[in-house]
Parts: structure tokens; sequence; C-alpha cells
């Protein structure tokens, strides 16, 4: 089963180690292709208007209590969550700084580019298709091998301390985000549930159909 997957696959476009600074064109396509599709579909989540990610959340919660920007609360999180690095042995690579460009990038293009829906039912599917999006990017680049983002290197950090699926990491992950980020006075829409119980489950899903090739 899916849910029970707990190592990231290697393929033949993986690098052989996440500080490879001379990774070959085919790793830097398929790591820059999978932070592409990641930022779409938190593009897409925004422009749902039913709900931010979990980590946004957060960021809003913690930017109303000191008075400093959203923008500049996600900068000081992602720090410290690269500081937390330390205690799971995690590697900053190339794909750790480029994970920060491309995905800013993908995520202000889809918010000019595409209006909120005016009805319910498709501002969800906007959601639905976010979570998988978000899933299957997240797979590919983990797969490049060259350095997690600061969030998802925990999550991968986390599930090689503790040894469960990384789908229950990343559930935990969100919904404890989450949960701290409502108790701050951030704003939890439906989206937001969906995105915290749904993000760990697809990531695991598309490593999963990735692992099969292999086979």
């Amino acid at each position: 089963m899916f849910l029970q997957i707990k190592n990231i696959p290697k393929l033949s476009w993986s690098s052989k180690s996440p500080v490879n600074f001379k990774p070959s064109l085919k790793t830097l396509f398929y790591l820059c292709l999978g932070l592409i599709f990641f930022g779409f579909g938190e593009g897409l989540l925004i422009v749902s208007g039913v709900g931010a990610s979990p980590w946004n959340v957060l960021h809003q919660g913690v930017a109303m209590n000191i008075g400093l920007s959203i923008g500049t609360i996600a900068f000081l999180v992602s720090f410290l969550v690269l500081l937390l690095w330390f205690f799971f042995d995690q590697k900053i690579g190339i794909g750790t700084i480029i994970n920060f460009i491309i995905i800013a990038i993908m995520i202000d293009l889809t918010i000019y580019c595409v209006d909120k829906p005016s009805e319910f039912f498709f501002q969800l599917l906007l959601v639905l298709a976010g979570i998988l999006l978000v899933g299957f990017g997240t797979a590919m680049y983990l797969i490049a091998n060259l350095g997690p983002g600061p969030r998802d290197g925990l999550m991968t950090g986390l599930q090689k301390k503790t040894n469960a699926p990384i789908a229950l990491v990343r559930t935990s992950i969100e919904i404890i985000v989450v949960l701290l980020g409502w108790f701050l006075g951030g704003i939890v829409g439906i989206g937001t549930l969906f995105y915290a119980l749904g993000i760990g489950p697809a990531v695991a899903f598309c490593l999963y159909l990735f692992a099969c090739k292999i086979k």
C-alpha cells in the first residue's frame, strides 16, 4: 500500500548525493519541473479562496501577533525550520535554494493568471487539483535528491528518525502546524483542512507511482 511507503525512490535521474553541486541536466530538469508543479499547486490553493495551506495559516497567525508581514514571517519560519535540520542530519543542497525561487515565482504567476471561480464547487476542484499537483511536484523534486525545501526536509528527517510512513509523518506535521496557526489567530478554511489531511497521502501515492517504475 502506498500509505506505508517510507523511502524516497532512486531513479535514473536521481543525484547520488544531495550536496552535488554539478548535477546532470536531466536531474536539474526534473528538480525544476517538480518545483514548478509544486508552486502551481500552492498557487491554485490560494486562488481557490477557501483556505490557505497549513504553513500559511501559521505564518498569518504569527504575523498577527508580532506585527510583521506574512512574507517576512514565512522567511523567518523557513530559517528556523532549517535550523531544526541539525537534529535530523539533513543536508542543504542546491535544490533547497532553488526551491525558494521557483515556488515563489510560480505562486505569483498562478495568482496572476488564474481567476478565482465564483462557484464553490469549482473552488473545491482547485483545492483538490492543488493538492495533487503539490503531491506530484514534491515527489518529483525529492527524487532528484538535490536537497529538499525546509519543510519537506523536516518531513524526510522525521521519517528517518521515526521510521514511520511518509504519509503519516507529513499529515502529522500539517495538522500540528494548522492547529498552532489557528490558535495564534490564522484563518482556517475547508481548503486548509483538505490540504492538511490530503497532502501526506498525495505525496506518498506519487512516490509510490514513481517507485513502481523501478520494478
